[in-house]
């Protein structure tokens, strides 16, 4: 269970956060003191892109919470769009989004199965992608609610995290130990759908809940195993299966779990410097830009800035006059949610994503 005082932490410094960039906001023709100079450098732009992406998402969303397209039905999709009205600082329990923010709460919850999953609708080749994301969506907004909303995911989140927990232990070969696929009882895994169970398992651990060290520790050693020694980066069920999308997900996952600045990162960020270019046309482009912004900003310094420069400078021109990103792999809504996800990490809004401030931000 997560401590009451977390919570009530957890939403505090949530609102000072908010505050003070509503103030920054407010005052935003004064260069700001601080502030990662890419976000000095490119909020002018952003800051208007991402609200017309969130009113896109406000305007599209169906009264149960769920959406139209692609996986639109499952409770992954409402779950990144929660998270994406998070990411700026928007909360369930005031401002223009509070409505849509609860809708995606309230769908999830309606969802949950008796073993804990959170299951509905289409979620790909199994339950387990959509319920991590989802898992990891509770926690993030955990503390930040209204009573009732608060005391049903408190009952909810134990459920959801004992089944993530339950997938890592069915045994599996060293190849696959420590990892998750999509059903709950697979005996493999693949670095994608483990990537999104091991942030849900930290952001439930940072927020208070009883996660065992032991399967943090399982994870990274599950992604070490899948990563090249020879040039950085990460494959998909195994090292040799190097996929160009998933090298973002590896960097950041060891970036949260106590590797900030290790030889793996490092080798891991500059693979990334020397292939982010080739990104664009990719099947899974939107996914791997997010993860590609969340891991260069969290190791800081000039692959932050390169990567942060060459996205915000590719992407701000496809989003289309409705406010909204087509991804190749999931459509409009996942497309849409993703990209916010990627421009807002620099307003650090979401718990889990908290950079070190000691993170050096000239060039290495």
């Amino acid at each position: 269970m997560i401590h009451p005082s977390t919570r009530r932490f957890h939403l505090v410094l949530h609102s000072i956060l908010t505050i003070a960039f509503l103030l920054f906001a407010h005052f935003s023709t004064a260069q700001p003191t601080g502030v990662d100079p890419v976000f000095a450098e490119w909020q002018a732009k952003a800051n208007p892109a991402v609200e017309n992406a969130l009113t896109f998402l406000q305007h599209i969303q169906k009264e149960d919470g769920s959406f139209e397209g692609t996986y639109g039905d499952s409770t992954g999709v409402p779950a990144l769009v929660g998270m994406a009205f998070l990411s700026k600082g928007h909360l369930p329990t005031e401002g223009p989004y509070s409505v849509a923010l609860n809708r995606c709460i309230d769908f999830i919850l309606a969802n949950q199965k008796p073993n804990g999953v959170f299951e509905k609708g289409s979620a790909g080749n199994g339950p387990m992608y959509a319920h991590n994301i989802s898992t990891l969506f509770l926690s993030e907004v955990s503390g930040m609610v209204d009573p009732d909303r608060q005391a049903r995911i408190s009952a909810a989140l134990p459920k959801a995290l004992a089944l993530i927990l339950r997938a890592q232990a069915v045994p599996k070969d060293e190849n696959n130990r420590g990892g998750w696929r999509y059903q709950p009882g697979a005996n493999d895994s693949d670095t994608s759908c483990s990537g999104w169970a091991l942030m849900a398992l930290r952001s439930a651990k940072l927020n208070g809940a009883a996660i065992p060290d032991a399967a943090i520790v399982a994870a990274v050693e599950y992604l070490h195993r899948h990563q090249q020694e020879k040039d950085g980066g990460f494959g998909y069920t195994s090292r040799d299966d190097h996929a160009q999308t998933l090298t973002g997900m590896g960097l950041l996952c060891l970036e949260l779990c106590g590797e900030h600045g290790s030889e793996r990162t490092k080798h891991a960020a500059d693979w990334l410097l020397r292939n982010f270019r080739s990104l664009p046309g990719n099947q899974f482009e939107y996914y791997a830009n997010y993860y590609n912004a969340q891991g260069m900003f969290q190791i800081g310094g000039r692959h932050w800035q390169e990567y942060a420069n060459w996205m915000y400078a590719t992407y701000l021109p496809k989003q289309s006059p409705d406010g909204s990103w087509d991804s190749h792999e999931a459509g409009r809504i996942y497309g849409t949610a993703m990209m916010v996800l990627a421009f807002t990490v620099p307003w650090r809004q979401l718990p889990i994503y908290q950079r070190d401030e000691t993170v050096d931000e000239d060039a290495r």
